[in-house]
């Protein structure tokens, strides 16, 4: 599942909300004179996402910086932009060893799948973690070098919600991210604070059916003789 946080001052509540949840951020720079530097100054978006990912548990970091075209492909701000910004990820306290650093070009399509032509001096990204040493040249195989955290699925059920909908023909479903344990239906579940226990009728990701949600999961599930309000 791919979160897109927005990146403005004034939506970082659902920044965080997105972020809470994820394994891996992808933090996306943009290489432009002056753009780059506005993100990472005191007040800047870019320093402050960071922190937020970090804090909210997200240890794993790939540092996309996109728009390098209109640097004209230039290696040099590249190389700056991964000086400055290791600098300051690792203030905030990620080890800049293991983030992967992709120049990119989100509206040309450079390095995002397949590997660009228009940067010959990129011979790839590389990063170290406690697995081992992982290389690359796209956003998509940085993407696909994510190691899965291990999932608790033999804890007690935690699912915090994030949404509970009417739906006509169903009826209450409410909506969230399981951390621990797991979904299914005809388990009987208590919501907090309210005290509230039912039966779950039906489990659904991505409009599928489920026989068991795990940790990781966004689900829907259907539950019986509870409304929205409670």
């Amino acid at each position: 599942t791919v979160i897109d946080a927005p990146g403005h001052r004034d939506f970082i509540k659902n920044m965080i909300t997105g972020t809470s949840q994820a394994d891996c951020a992808i933090l996306i720079i943009a290489a432009g004179t002056g753009e780059f530097e506005a993100g990472i100054s005191k007040d800047g978006q870019t320093r402050e996402h960071a922190l937020l990912a970090y804090t909210l548990g997200v240890k794993q970091l790939i540092v996309a910086i996109n728009k390098m075209d209109t640097t004209k492909w230039s290696e040099a701000r590249f190389q700056e932009i991964i000086k400055e910004t290791s600098n300051f990820i690792k203030k905030v306290g990620y080890n800049p060893k293991t983030v992967a650093f992709v120049p990119i070009s989100g509206f040309h399509g450079d390095n995002m799948l397949s590997p660009s032509t228009n940067c010959p001096w990129y011979k790839g990204w590389e990063k170290e973690t406690k697995a081992g040493k992982s290389t690359g040249k796209t956003l998509l195989e940085a993407i696909d070098s994510i190691e899965p955290p291990k999932r608790p699925s033999d804890k007690p059920l935690r699912l915090p919600l994030q949404d509970v909908y009417k739906i006509g023909g169903i009826g209450t479903v409410p909506v969230g991210r399981i951390e621990t344990g797991v979904i299914k239906p005809g388990m009987v579940v208590t919501f907090a604070p309210s005290n509230v226990t039912t039966e779950v009728k039906s489990v659904e990701m991505h409009h599928e059916q489920l026989s068991e949600g795990v940790p990781g999961d966004n689900v829907g599930f259907n539950v019986k003789n509870v409304s929205v309000k409670e």
